[in-house]
């Protein structure tokens, strides 16, 4: 159990912090991505609107703009430091008039007539060609400029940022995971002697309560031989089984919750075993007008520790009787499939309106206190049997079918 809260603290602690590092890591890289973007498109934009910073020689004199003076002003040089492009003019049919590549050592005039006429085909205003961010701007001739910019710089620039980010990110994250593995017994230790300590209360308050039932127990037969059986000695036998059977039960849950608990695993037939356990709950079924079904796939054999697989059964049946209104109904289930070997017990419900069976196997949890009186439960053999089943590594499970009308529990081993 110890263990188990461990685990889970480590689990919660680091699934906070891995958050926390994605949505912070994340942030990060959205940034530098939107800021290089942002400089990308400013450069460019400043590039298209200055007609490439200049008029080379051969190009289209916008003579117009300079009349009206609506020429922007040429970039900065410090905005432009570094940066690689080419400028290609467009004539009014789509044909390339003129290209400028010696901004750009790594593409020639005929690469960048190519790169053009593909974005040209495009027809689209700006866009993204390769490790190319292009624009195009129409021209007073009716032909357009298109501008592209090696945005190389930039795209490295982000996957450094991002590789950067993931592997301290990495570094950070096996960090705190060491850090709270190393501190995690530190902070469970109040929970964990506080556990230690009702545990070792209720082993204890077990063993000093079972001689006084075994004495009550002993003393209502030697009271019934002399005086007879009757109202006051049968309620004096009922409660003292009671007692008796919720101290075995706890005594159980106590040691199935020791984390270093090795159950003695043999080989068995679980059919045998199935039929074995049945057979004293005939009568008591049979008592309420009930023929349970014994339906099982045969040679069954298991891995486990027989005592437990036996007691496992032994609840689930009990709570079977117990809860089947008379004249219902209890089926009862052995398969071996491909996910292991499969028990279910399925009986009718005459009211499961304040029922909820995900909530069944926690400790002294009751849907009807009052109910559960009656039939003598006490709220905590499904816990000790959840206790058997995770000891072996197995499942079980609770749900309600029929319209509620039928409860079905399956155990997978």
């Amino acid at each position: 159990m110890i263990r188990s809260i461990q685990k889970r603290f480590i689990v919660t602690a680091m699934a906070a912090i891995t958050v926390l590092l994605i949505v912070l890591l994340g942030g990060i890289n959205i940034v530098n991505y939107v800021m290089t973007q942002r400089q990308t498109g400013y450069i460019l934009d400043t590039l298209v609107d200055s007609r490439g910073a200049y008029d080379p020689p051969g190009a289209p004199v916008f003579q117009d703009d300079r009349a009206n003076k609506l020429r922007p002003a040429a970039p900065r040089p410090d905005d432009m430091l570094g940066a690689r492009y080419f400028i290609v003019f467009f004539d009014a049919d789509g044909e390339v008039r003129f290209t400028d590549s010696k901004h750009i050592y790594a593409v020639s005039e005929d690469e960048a007539a190519e790169i053009a006429q593909k974005a040209y085909v495009k027809a689209s205003n700006a866009g993204r060609y390769e490790q190319f961010e292009y624009a195009f701007q129409q021209t007073p001739d009716g032909g357009s400029l298109a501008v592209f910019l090696d945005a190389s710089v930039q795209q490295a620039s982000r996957l450094n940022v991002l590789l950067a980010s993931c592997g301290g990110g990495a570094f950070c994250w096996l960090m705190m995971l060491l850090l709270v593995s190393l501190l995690s017994k530190r902070a469970i230790r109040p929970i964990a002697v506080n556990f230690e300590k009702q545990k070792q209360f209720v082993t204890n308050a077990g063993h000093e309560i079972k001689t006084p039932l075994a004495i009550i127990l002993a003393n209502t037969d030697a009271m019934e031989l002399h005086t007879g059986e009757n109202k006051w000695s049968r309620n004096i036998r009922a409660q003292t089984i009671r007692l008796t059977g919720l101290m075995q039960n706890l005594l159980a849950l106590a040691r199935l919750d020791e984390d270093n608990i090795v159950l003695p695993m043999t080989e068995f037939s679980f059919n045998l075993l199935l039929e074995e356990v049945m057979d004293p709950f005939y009568e008591a079924a049979q008592a309420k007008q009930i023929e349970p079904d014994l339906d099982m796939q045969r040679d069954i054999t298991i891995k486990a520790n027989r005592e437990s697989i036996q007691q496992l059964v032994s609840i689930l049946m009990d709570n079977a009787v117990k809860y089947t209104p008379p004249g219902g109904s209890i089926h009862v289930t052995l398969r071996e499939t491909e996910q292991g070997i499969c028990l279910r017990v399925k009986n009718t419900l005459d009211d499961a309106a304040e029922l909820a069976p995900d909530r069944l196997f926690e400790r002294f949890y009751r849907a009807d206190a009052a109910r559960t009186q009656k039939t003598g439960g006490y709220g905590i053999g499904l816990s000790a049997a959840k206790a058997i089943v995770d000891a072996h590594r197995g499942s079980i499970s609770a749900c309600l079918e029929n319209g509620a009308a039928e409860i079905v529990f399956t155990v997978v081993l």
